[in-house]
């Protein structure tokens, strides 16, 4: 991965400490992210955005309505619509009309989708332990616990 210099770079000893810890997890978020973006699209010829969406009905056999996507995904209706159109072009998704309310659609993977995604889930899960593979275990699982209580925390404050 790159070691360009990004926002955390930039901070000095004056910062606020909550700063700094933000601006280094966005630093290795956007990282992860933009590895993560460019090899699905030189490997499977996908983008980010389309492989999330088929995580998400891949976790939900009976499929989800648009909103739920779009919930799911933080990204407005007109974004999935448009990464909806795309798969259902390529018949990786299929649009059924909602049994409770026909003005709605549910969308469901492909027996086709379905194929597919298991083959790039699988690659996919290598390249995240490959671009980790230099972290140690123990370090992985402290930032594991350290995360999981800071978003409790976060969800502590929210409410």
């Amino acid at each position: 991965m790159s070691t360009d210099p990004d926002l955390a770079t930039r901070l000095t000893d004056e910062h606020h400490q909550a700063l700094k810890l933000w601006l280094r997890m966005l630093s290795c978020t956007v990282r992860v992210e933009n590895e993560i973006r460019s090899r699905l699209r030189s490997h499977f010829d996908i983008t980010l955005p389309r492989f999330d969406l088929m995580a998400q009905l891949e976790r939900h056999p009976e499929g989800l309505r648009m909103g739920e996507l779009s919930r799911r995904m933080m990204v407005t209706g007109g974004n999935i619509t448009g990464i909806t159109d795309q798969l259902e072009r390529e018949q990786l998704v299929v649009r059924v009309a909602d049994q409770a309310d026909r003005r709605a659609f549910t969308v469901k993977l492909t027996p086709a989708g379905r194929k597919a995604f298991a083959g790039m889930a699988a690659v996919h899960e290598e390249w995240v332990a490959d671009i980790f593979r230099d972290i140690p275990a123990t370090d992985k699982a402290r930032m594991i616990e350290l995360l999981d209580a800071m978003k409790r925390q976060l969800n502590d404050t929210k409410e």
